[in-house]
């Protein structure tokens, strides 16, 4: 039994769920690092807790301070969660095209949030959370883009856990597959995992409609939480050996699958990811392991059409 102070002691030390039916034959073991099991829902709440708190030290936080942040969803809802657990107002400014439950989440943390036209993509959201921070006093905004304290918390924590499953499971981690929106958790985790695993391949995962980090234009894609568009100060391209492009159909196929085969409800950036760790596996020999993240759960996506009800 966990028995807490407070909700930010539920962040992290997620379960890793072995895949049974979409493994590949002959190929590797499948982990899925389950991040729906942080407290929000999402791996985001890792780097929304670490930003606050690393802002606190540094006196950019204090009493009757209020947070803003563009977001894609999870890492706002992070923030908001946070921030309700730690006193703060949180202001939010988020694409149209985000899911009900994802704007719907965010109110009912307390959190205000401004919507900005779907066709601007995230930098129309930064923009908008810029004008709010020069008009309201006291404020600050944790750029989840550009602060180190989002790869930081990874770093520290995501790299541990994994480190420390592979060593109760007595198996070599052989790879390692993420997506990447701010490029935090692959840079964090990636770059950590390397230090300690000789031989292991990292694999970022973006969406084929919008091909960034391969050196294409932005497009449109339903991977919500991926590609903003842009390249963040927060990813480190060196530390990924392979960049996995993901178009929207294989995505939301193993999303139902993991749904439907597996038991594991997750979102579209998963079943991007877990679509390409298939992949990297059936490349591994079977007594390694390869590492998948599983963004956030498939609750968020309910009122879409992720799943074909």
């Amino acid at each position: 039994m966990r028995v807490v102070n407070n909700i930010a002691e539920l962040i992290g030390d997620t379960p890793l769920v072995k895949l049974n039916r979409l493994n590949p034959a002959g190929g590797a073991d499948i982990y899925v690092k389950l991040e729906l099991f942080n407290p929000s829902g999402s791996v985001k709440d890792r780097a929304a807790f670490n930003m606050i708190v690393e802002a606190e030290k540094q006196g950019l936080l204090k009493e009757g301070s209020t947070i803003i942040e563009p977001t894609s969803g999870n890492t706002g809802i992070g923030l908001a969660m946070n921030a309700a657990a730690r006193g703060y107002r949180a202001i939010l400014t988020m694409p149209d095209t985000m899911s009900k439950e994802r704007i719907n989440l965010l109110k009912a943390y307390g959190a205000e949030v401004f919507l900005t036209p779907g066709d601007q993509k995230m930098p129309g959201a930064i923009e908008k959370a810029r004008e709010l921070l020069d008009e309201i006093p006291n404020s600050f905004m944790p750029m989840q883009f550009e602060n180190q304290a989002n790869p930081d918390a990874h770093r520290h924590t995501t790299a541990k856990e994994i480190k420390e499953a592979m060593d109760y499971l007595g198996k070599p981690l052989s790879a390692f597959v993420a997506s990447s929106g701010t490029g935090g958790t692959v840079t964090g985790t990636g770059e950590e995992l390397k230090k300690v695993y000789n031989d292991l391949t990292v694999h970022v995962v973006e969406p084929d409609g919008s091909p960034v980090l391969s050196g294409g234009q932005p497009g449109k894609h339903k991977l919500v939480g991926t590609s903003p568009g842009f390249i963040p100060d927060t990813l480190n391209l060196d530390v990924c050996d392979e960049i996995i492009r993901i178009n929207d159909d294989q995505a939301y196929k193993v999303a139902r699958r993991l749904a439907r085969e597996e038991g594991i409800l997750v979102g579209p950036s998963a079943g991007a990811t877990c679509y390409a760790a298939i992949e990297v596996a059936k490349q591994k020999q079977p007594d390694e392991v390869v590492v998948v993240i599983a963004p956030d759960t498939g609750e968020r996506y309910l009122s879409g059409d992720l799943f074909d009800f």
